[in-house]
């Protein structure tokens, strides 16, 4: 039954035209889906790695700011510690902006005993937190600190400390003040964990020593991170990027894990994939929809479609059992395709032979005519005075008019007004000089488009004896023209965008010849436009990561994001750069890279300036105490390399605060920077100068000795006593109270040695100050 069926043509063609529109649907499903699928998983890799930026970025502010503010007031707290101990309750009522930024605000003196908090509710007053983590780092380190999630006091509930560490007027730790963070509390740690990514992903907060901070999915703090995490496990080792990987206890998902600055922490923001590329299911589901409803239309469709074309096979079998049995005298004329005619030509071939010669041109005539139907172009036939006598349907279709309207009209009077003459002169032309005519023209076509470009080729139809008549051949080519347009605008526009952009954009070869490049590229190259069939690695020089970049380095290089380095070009002109370069048809015969130059020098100077205000005093130009422990640690740890012993110098200065009270701060504060004007100018540039608090400064004296820091020291001391500020007819100075030690190797640490040089200024201050006192170190 199967081969019955199939021994029909139609029902082949049937079969044949089906398997090739579910082929090439599966083709294009296919294709759609892994590119529609490559593209969401970079969109969604790039909105979690966005998303877990920002909230990075935040974390950090807010922490920062806090951090700033509890810095901030520490430093205003300067005083006794009997004041500090009296005060404590009204010191910390007066911190209305703290009061806002923490959960919890407490004062806490040197012993680790709480002297006030607030609000009172939290009852922390009396308790002693000299074994807390956070105490211990501010009362050892004596720097601000953000502290490691612990189980506070309060209900147990799991917090964070930022604290700072307070000193009295001659720089002793008296104690500290903090603000706590309660990871579950009403703050905005509770306002990032509740974040969500897409309808369903969340946040993970976590510390780099494996404790949960926040989690969006669970809600819990303070429990470990799962070791056997993958991505988390790396993110606790430093890890920052997206990957895939199991969610927290959920579905595969999509991870990206951002480090942040001010504390050990990382940010994991997690996207399940069922979700991300949720939009690629319901596109396979709707087109499974709309490929059963066109089948369902085309089957019968193309039955009925195969079924017509072959229906001129029976009206064959008929018309040749007509002309067998002789009762049909005409010649056989039978619609179809090509091949169904082909057989009915050669029928009436033979019968051809025994008609007259006016039979066998009318059925020559009939040939052209069957064979023109079926053209893709258009043909058109016209006597010699160029009136139309047949045209095909795709004529008829390309001016929308039937062949009953064009018969015994002028070829001519389609042609568009404006290229109505020069046709008419180029078609008589070709005629007379026995040529095929060709030109492109407009016709016109007011029931369809209005006007439709053509080319058109036509030639003459001739016997020995005369002339018959013309052969037009019509080509509809508006659509390609339109094409060539679009795609000519478009490059106009990528040109002209190109051309405005600051970052010098260009394409090279294999070889290096440039290809393309925009005016800025061409500014990078000292060339001017057009700097094509130029070899870009001729032009310039580029060295980036200590060493020079050449053509084999980028060829063999997959992709280069944000080279970041130096370019130099023909005229000695130097360019920081960042640089990126991508391939196009890597491997293949017409390989392009096209580069991307972005001036990078304000982003370099951006860094400098940020890398010295971090390390130095903002009145004073001189180092600050964070940069001035970094060059004791480097003094200690070099100090076996020195013949001379290297030696520290605090200073303290003696009457300040009246210089303050009366003169007023900016008084005061230019007496500081004349104070520090001199300190520079008294040491060696190998020397570091440094304000560590508000009238204390320190001084490094690498490989000086104990002798000549000595004589330095009194120098100092002298000179600061002659420095008078005149104000208003009043004069103000100050007097410095000196203390000087050897920095030995014996020193377990900055503390010491500090302990040391702070020892020598509280002696000089209690001597009567401006004096310089000597503390030796205690023997190895």
């Amino acid at each position: 039954m199967i081969g019955r069926w199939f021994d029909s043509l139609v029902n082949r063609a049937v079969v044949l035209v089906l398997g090739a529109v579910l082929g090439t649907a599966l083709i294009l499903s296919v294709a759609a889906s892994l590119l529609s699928r490559g593209e969401l998983e970079l969109q969604a890799r790039d909105h979690v790695r966005t998303l877990a930026e920002l909230v990075a970025s935040g974390l950090d502010d807010k922490l920062g700011r806090r951090l700033a503010l509890l810095s901030h007031v520490a430093r205003n707290l300067t005083m006794s510690e009997t004041a500090f101990r009296g005060r404590a309750r009204v010191l910390l009522q007066q911190q209305v902006a703290l009061q806002h930024q923490f959960d919890g605000v407490y004062l806490i003196d040197a012993e680790g005993e709480v002297l006030a908090e607030y609000p009172d509710g939290f009852r922390q007053t009396g308790l002693n937190v000299r074994a807390r983590p956070y105490f211990q780092a501010v009362s050892r380190g004596l720097t601000p600190v953000i502290s490691e999630p612990y189980r506070s006091n309060y209900r147990d509930l799991p917090a964070v400390m930022v604290a700072a560490p307070v000193f009295n007027h001659q720089g002793r730790f008296i104690g500290m003040i903090g603000g706590a963070i309660l990871l579950q509390g009403d703050n905005f740690l509770n306002e990032f964990s509740h974040v969500r990514v897409g309808g369903s992903g969340y946040l993970v907060v976590a510390t780099r020593s494996g404790l949960v901070i926040a989690n969006g999915r669970t809600r819990e703090a303070m429990v470990p991170v799962p070791a056997d995490h993958p991505v988390l496990a790396d993110a606790l080792s430093g890890f920052e990027g997206t990957r895939h990987g199991p969610g927290d206890g959920g579905p595969p998902s999509i991870l990206s894990v951002q480090q942040m600055a001010q504390v050990p922490w990382f940010v994991v923001a997690v996207w399940p994939t069922r979700e991300a590329f949720a939009p690629i299911t319901r596109i396979a589901d709707t087109f499974l929809w709309i490929l059963l409803a066109v089948l369902a239309v085309l089957v019968p469709v193309t039955l009925w479609v195969f079924r017509s074309l072959m229906s001129p096979l029976q009206a064959l079998e008929r018309r040749v059992r007509a002309w067998r049995l002789g009762t049909h005298a005409e010649p056989l004329d039978v619609a179809g395709g090509q091949e169904i005619r082909e057989v009915a030509q050669t029928f009436n071939r033979v019968i051809e032979e025994r008609e007259d010669a006016l039979a066998h041109l009318a059925e020559r005539e009939a040939f052209f005519r069957s064979l023109s139907r079926s053209a893709p172009i258009g043909i058109v036939q016209t006597d010699v005075l160029g009136r139309i006598e047949f045209v095909n349907p795709t004529f008829e279709d390309i001016l929308g008019r039937p062949q009953s309207d064009l018969e015994r009209t002028y070829l001519m009077d389609s042609v568009h007004e404006a290229d109505r003459d020069s046709a008419l002169a180029g078609w008589r032309e070709a005629l007379r000089r026995q040529q095929v005519f060709r030109s492109r023209v407009r016709l016109n076509c007011p029931q369809r488009y209005g006007v439709v470009w053509a080319d058109v080729m036509a030639a003459v139809i001739e016997t020995p004896e005369k002339a018959l008549g013309t052969i037009v051949v019509v080509q509809d080519i508006t659509h390609e023209l339109e094409v060539e347009e679009a795609l000519r605008q478009e490059q106009q526009q990528a040109d002209l965008i190109l051309g405005v952009l600051q970052e010098g954009v260009l394409m090279v070869d294999v070889d290096g010849q440039v290809r393309y490049a925009n005016e800025a590229a061409c500014r990078y190259m000292a060339t001017h436009e057009p700097c094509q069939a130029q070899n870009f690695f001729e032009l310039v020089t580029i060295e980036a990561g200590g060493r020079r970049w050449g053509l084999a380095d980028f060829l063999a290089a997959e992709t280069v994001d944000s080279l970041y380095g130096c370019l130099r070009n023909q005229r000695s002109e130097t360019f920081d750069i960042d640089l990126t370069m991508l391939h196009i048809r890597q491997g293949k015969y017409n390989q392009r890279m096209v580069f991307v130059l972005r001036d990078d020098s304000e982003r370099r100077r951006e860094e400098q300036r940020l890398s010295w205000e971090a390390t130095h005093d903002s009145l004073t130009q001189l180092l600050n105490r964070r940069a001035f422990t970094a060059a004791l640690l480097k003094t200690l740890g070099e100090s076996v390399q020195h013949d001379r012993p290297s030696v520290l110098m605090l200073i303290d200065l003696d009457y300040f605060k009246p210089v303050n009270d009366r003169g007023g701060h900016l008084l005061g504060d230019d007496l500081l920077r004349r104070l520090a004007e001199l300190f520079r100018d008294s040491v060696r540039q190998s020397d570091a100068v440094a304000r560590l608090g508000g009238d204390e400064f320190g001084v490094i004296l690498p490989g000086c000795g104990l002798d000549q820091a000595e004589a330095l020291a009194e120098k100092i001391r002298a000179r600061v006593e002659a420095l008078y500020l005149e104000q208003d007819g009043v004069r103000y100075g100050v007097t410095t109270s000196i203390g000087l030690t050897e920095i030995t190797r014996h020193d377990s640490g900055p503390r010491e040695v500090m302990a040391r040089a702070d020892e020598g200024c509280y002696v000089a201050k209690s001597r009567g100050r401006n004096m310089v006192v000597v503390v030796p170190a205690p023997p190895g």
